[in-house]
């Protein structure tokens, strides 16, 4: 009897043996593709049968890489009629010569990222358990409190804020609140709720719980529900800025459903790379359903058709296309030597501070496009990959997933053996992944401390606070 895992393997092969069937380009390009498959493969193998330990980290990346720089250039560069005049959804020229360097790059990156997480993970022991010596359990209902107290503070500061959003969501544009104050809002004091309910789920779980005590956390919990709600929905919030905080939330209370390497990749997978696209192909498709259940062959004519097309022929899935954007940006203005990373480091800095602050790489590729190809939106995206070669070329592309390797083994380590909000905010970062490897790097970065700061350092200080002024007392 075939197992689960060989399953998902079996739908893996087939779906991209479709593709490349599929595919129509010359021999150099249908084998950069293929090369790039194949690596990617690799790693999905490694990690359903020889990688012990739960990591959602190396799911999601897989997912990625196969939805962005795959099946998206695959389907897009097969959508144009003539090669010659063939644009990308981002205006950009079709250049032979470009993606073939971007699948090289793309390859670099994914090796040393996979040999450098496969070494760091051996070092790690996951057998003992770590005593964590924490105040936030010693003071947990007066840290619930203060978390409650700034959660319905910002409330009713942000009442009229919200309440514009849900009717209106091109606010931002003509808002005169900084990048920098926006984030604050939406990315650190929107999320006090989130920290509030894991917390509060930590008190649940506890064998030695107090009546009292109970009645109050109970009340909190869906105090803090409600307000995570009413910050965090649909309606005033994106779905790459949603689905990390509420898969989150489903892995904190029904753990079983998202805890094997299996369960994860086959959950993104299938939603991510089959379900949205097969939705397209037979929405966009002439044919009625009963003609396609006789005939599959026609989903087939579709990928190579419209419907795949529509669907991956959005910004959206502009990923694989801005790498060349930057290839070609670096070709002419050189590098940026490290610049275009402070200023994703350093996100929190107004302009009014640093006045020479760079722009973020999205918007600098949208500023080309728009000034060389006729584009009109800088709000792009820029994929880790190109990033670091738009900040120091083929040395950035060595060193960046090296970077990225370690911080997910850090990540990792917080998962199995840390607090209860390390443990959930390790997860939310593994979701957050998909948003970071797209890029670009300043929205990835600055969208991840903001949940950080909120979850892990916040009852942290406010326990040392508590404990500090009770010492004192």
């Amino acid at each position: 009897m075939i197992s689960y895992r060989s399953f998902f393997i079996v739908i893996y092969l087939v779906l991209s043996v479709l593709l490349f069937l599929t595919f129509n380009s010359s021999l150099i390009i249908w084998t950069s593709f293929l090369g790039s498959a194949t690596i990617l493969l690799l790693i999905t193998i490694y990690h359903l049968y020889f990688e012990v330990k739960y990591s959602p980290f190396l799911s999601s990346y897989i997912v990625f890489n196969f939805l962005f720089f795959i099946a998206a250039p695959i389907s897009q560069i097969n959508s144009f009629s003539d090669l010659n005049t063939a644009r990308f959804t981002n205006f950009f020229h079709f250049k032979e010569g470009l993606v073939l360097y971007a699948n090289i790059l793309i390859s670099i990156f994914n090796v040393l990222f996979i040999c450098t997480y496969i070494q760091l993970k051996k070092k790690v022991s996951f057998k003992e358990e770590i005593t964590i010596k924490d105040s936030i359990k010693k003071y947990l209902p007066i840290i619930l409190v203060i978390l409650l107290l700034i959660s319905l503070i910002t409330f009713f500061i942000s009442f009229s804020f919200i309440k514009e959003e849900f009717t209106n969501p091109n606010w931002l544009k003509s808002d005169n609140t900084s990048k920098s104050m926006l984030l604050i809002w939406k990315k650190f004091l929107f999320m006090v709720p989130f920290a509030g309910l894991i917390l509060c789920y930590s008190y649940f779980k506890k064998s030695n719980k107090l009546k009292n005590n109970l009645n109050f956390i109970i009340f909190f919990f869906v105090t803090f529900l409600f307000l995570l709600f009413w910050f965090k929905n649909p309606l005033t919030e994106k779905r790459n800025a949603l689905g990390p905080i509420y898969l989150s939330l489903l892995f904190l209370f029904k753990p079983k459903i998202l805890n094997s390497n299996l369960k994860t990749l086959s959950f993104l997978f299938f939603s991510m790379i089959i379900v949205f696209p097969l939705m397209a192909i037979v929405t966009h498709a002439d044919a009625t359903l009963g003609e396609i259940l006789n005939s599959p062959m026609i989903l087939i004519r579709e990928m190579k058709g419209g419907g795949i097309t529509e669907a991956f022929n959005t910004l959206n899935y502009d990923a694989f296309s801005n790498i060349m954007v930057s290839i070609e940006w670096v070709q002419k203005n050189g590098f940026s030597y490290g610049y275009q990373f402070l200023g994703g480091l350093f996100f929190f800095l107004p302009r009014s501070i640093w006045v020479s602050k760079p722009y973020s790489s999205g918007q600098l590729i949208g500023e080309y496009l728009i000034d060389d190809y006729g584009f009109n939106f800088t709000n792009l995206s820029n994929p880790l990959v190109s990033e670091s070669f738009i900040n120091f070329g083929i040395i950035g592309v060595i060193l960046t997933p090296l970077v990225l390797a370690y911080v997910t083994i850090i990540m990792l380590k917080w998962l199995h053996l840390g607090s209860f909000q390390k443990k959930i905010i390790a997860f939310y970062f593994s979701m957050h992944l998909l948003f970071l490897l797209r890029g670009d790097f300043t929205n990835g970065f600055a969208y991840f401390i903001g949940p950080f700061l909120a979850v892990v350092a916040l009852p942290k200080i406010i326990s040392l606070f508590v404990k500090a002024f009770l010492k004192k007392q």
